[in-house]
């Protein structure tokens, strides 16, 4: 089974690429197309050199990998993708040879974790719009959707949920993993995965709405109602 797991960043995305991780019968990859992103947009972002030089910069080349031999032979091949790294000319073709996932969270939590680590964020940094585009896309194939916030307030019956309705059984080391990261974390989780790192397992519960900047709130309401074109389709975790 291969996993494409759509968000764009500061949605839980690294949570749950340990949870799955720490699976004895998954592989994990981290943002498979973090490199062509960089080297097609030419943007500035932490630790640019670093990526590039580690990952692969052809998108048609990493295409072929998502669905190649899975890492150490394991049945489960779990890929966090980042919705705001396919640009326009990335080839998605191959998205329908793998299970896909979106795991959405509300705007405004996205924005304020997003801008305590790069200033000024913009719609297309957050990728709101780029997964509802994909999300539409795939409508035919019925992609799985689970919201961050149920995940926090109840992991084990969100994941129990989700794992049911990919046909995965569940496992109870999601729940948990070991503090200090995962080997297959890229280089750019020094700068941003700080707190996940120090973290064994998922945060309790869901916090108090943040507090946003003028700009902060100018950017919520462009991103809600691209939020608010999958929030319907959210699994509704079991008892």
């Amino acid at each position: 089974m291969r996993i494409a797991m759509w968000s764009g960043p500061r949605n839980l995305s690294t949570a749950m690429m340990y949870s799955f991780g720490n699976r004895p019968d998954t592989a994990v990859w981290d943002e498979p197309f973090y490199a062509a992103y960089l080297q097609a947009t030419g943007i500035s972002h932490p630790l640019r050199a670093e990526i590039l030089a580690a990952g692969e910069p052809d998108p048609s080349r990493v295409a072929t990998r998502c669905l190649g031999p899975i890492p150490a032979g394991k049945p489960v091949f779990y890929q966090k993708h980042m919705t705001h790294h396919m640009l326009p000319n990335f080839p998605l073709s191959w998205l329908k040879d793998v299970t896909n996932i979106f795991l959405i969270r509300r705007p405004d939590r996205v924005i304020a974790s997003y801008h305590a680590k790069r200033e000024n964020p913009t719609l297309d940094d957050i990728g709101f719009r780029q997964q509802a585009e994909i999300f539409q896309a795939l409508r035919t194939q019925n992609p799985v959707v689970i919201d961050s916030d149920d995940i926090l307030n109840a992991p084990e019956q969100a994941l129990r949920a989700l794992c049911h309705a990919i046909n995965l059984p569940f496992s109870p080391a999601m729940l948990h993993w070991p503090k200090g990261g995962h080997a297959s974390d890229g280089p750019w989780a020094k700068h941003w995965y700080g707190s996940v790192r120090r973290s064994t397992g998922f945060a309790k519960g869901v916090s108090a709405p943040p507090k946003l900047t003028d700009e902060g709130k100018a950017l919520r309401d462009q991103a809600q109602p691209f939020y608010e074109q999958l929030a319907p389709y959210r699994l509704k975790p079991g008892p």
